[in-house]
């Protein structure tokens, strides 16, 4: 586990388990056949050291006897499974009333589809496991809940024309993707804009960068490279990419031309 909390709650969530394993008298050999899984895996989890999928969880409550006592910790789990730097994005995430994302490379996380972000995590170098890639697409995925969140936040992102056309995942993929920004960019509290590439004037040449607004009235910024990630929360440096943004917003299309751009840009697909 890469961070305290998160192994916290997992050796919390074994100890559990292992109580109620041993008061219906079973061992690990037997609570594995019971559910569907082996010694090994049952004695992981007990010590903290894997992380149960629900269906472990809610197999494990049902042979146990355990009334929805094991089954309830599903949501702490999960949580625990993304790791710390996604957990402490969401946080500042719902905590905003406005966010502003430039990406310049991909399609921004929010505005991912599973199967694109499957696609960007398996290029992924070095290579992640199968579980790591799942685990990472379910917690970008989990993330997408600032869409609905009551009452809306403000949210705008400008995506370079280039994160359009590259096929990541394949042709199927990119497709499904843009689909995606038509469906979102109709959303009344959601803003979408094309950075055309042949635009001479660009304010965002220093990469990508995100700001948050939190309901405090706080501003912070968050940039992300290879491999840092950090919250920006000095006023210069968050002033500095306000500017920025508001520059690169000012110099992209409008988000009525830039939906129709993309509708384009898929036409152009098929």
């Amino acid at each position: 586990m890469e961070d305290e909390e998160a192994a916290a709650v997992l050796k919390a969530v074994g100890r559990q388990i292992k109580a109620w394993r041993e008061a219906a008298g079973m061992t690990q050999v037997e609570l594995g056949a019971a559910i569907g899984y082996g010694e090994e895996m049952v004695s992981s989890v007990e010590r903290g050291r894997r992380v149960p999928k629900p269906e472990f969880l809610d197999a494990a409550d049902e042979a146990l006897g355990a009334g929805g006592k094991i089954a309830a910790m599903k949501k702490d789990v999960e949580e625990a499974r993304y790791p710390k730097k996604v957990r402490d994005l969401k946080k500042l995430e719902e905590e905003s009333v406005e966010l502003g994302a430039y990406a310049s490379l991909h399609v921004h996380g929010l505005l991912q589809t599973p199967e694109y972000a499957q696609a960007l995590y398996e290029m992924r170098l070095p290579a992640y496991s199968e579980d790591e890639i799942e685990s990472h697409v379910a917690a970008r995925m989990a993330r997408k809940s600032v869409f609905e969140r009551t009452p809306r936040p403000h949210l705008t992102f400008v995506q370079e024309e280039v994160t359009l056309r590259r096929p990541i995942g394949g042709r199927l993929v990119l497709r499904r993707q843009l689909e995606h920004l038509l469906e979102v960019g109709r959303l009344r509290h959601v803003e979408i804009q094309v950075m055309p590439t042949d635009c001479e004037d660009h304010a965002g040449m220093a990469g990508p960068l995100r700001l948050l607004k939190l309901r405090d009235g706080k501003t912070l910024g968050h940039s992300e490279a290879q491999l840092h990630s950090r919250v920006i929360s000095d006023p210069r440096e968050v002033q500095i990419l306000e500017m920025r943004y508001g520059m690169i917003r000012a110099q992209a299309l409008t988000p009525r031309e830039s939906l129709a751009f993309i509708k384009k840009v898929l036409g152009d697909e098929t």
